[in-house]
């Protein structure tokens, strides 16, 4: 009788058994930032002039120089020299703890889609953890290059303190126009792009 009890019963011991190997329905953890691929492109392009579409139409004269900054790529390689991106670029200063930083930044992406070959849009990471970076770029779905500022130069430069800060640069490398009015939408940008550098993006 015990014979045919521990056979009956060693079929319920196995299966309860099995479900202490620590399998569970929960998801995997998250890799850690920086054991997943940079959602960003490179900057190995930025030094190239756009050159699809038809040109913009802003005078060469008037607008500051860009900093003589060198910052750090966020998807490594060689730094890079602020004043040797190609303009025309919109170059927007972000960090993910920023609200109104993260609300725009898709519009800037949309702007990138829209504008490839006739205009660069280049992010400044201000300030921020590359955890942070990383998992807003994921989130949002942005993709254009993105450069590293920890120590604020380009604001100190600019003499700015508040982000989003978002520079609108002509083809000769000069600043046409900063804007620090706040998250930017898709609408505004397109007329910024086309008041400052001549170019008529759609939205």
């Amino acid at each position: 009788m015990n014979r045919r009890l521990a056979l009956l019963t060693l079929p319920l011991l196995l299966a309860v058994g099995g479900c202490t190997t620590g399998a569970t329905d929960e998801p995997p953890p998250r890799p850690a930032a920086a054991e997943r691929p940079s959602p960003f492109e490179d900057c190995g392009g930025l030094s190239t002039a756009p050159t699809a579409g038809p040109a913009a139409t802003t005078p060469a004269t008037g607008g500051a120089a860009l900093p003589e900054l060198t910052l750090a790529c966020f998807t490594g390689g060689a730094p890079v020299a602020l004043r040797s991106v190609a303009g025309p670029a919109v170059i927007n200063v972000w960090a993910s703890w920023c609200p109104p930083c993260r609300k725009e930044l898709p519009a800037f992406q949309r702007l990138s889609d829209r504008a490839a070959g006739r205009l660069q849009v280049v992010g400044v990471n201000s300030r921020d953890s590359r955890a942070g970076a990383q998992s807003i770029g994921e989130d949002f779905g942005v993709r254009f290059p993105i450069l590293v500022d920890q120590g604020e130069a380009l604001q100190r430069e600019l003499n700015r303190v508040a982000i989003p800060l978002t520079l609108f640069v002509d083809a000769q490398g000069r600043i046409r126009h900063i804007d620090a009015t706040g998250a930017l939408d898709d609408a505004r940008l397109a007329k910024l792009v086309n008041t400052h550098l001549g170019l008529t993006v759609p939205v």
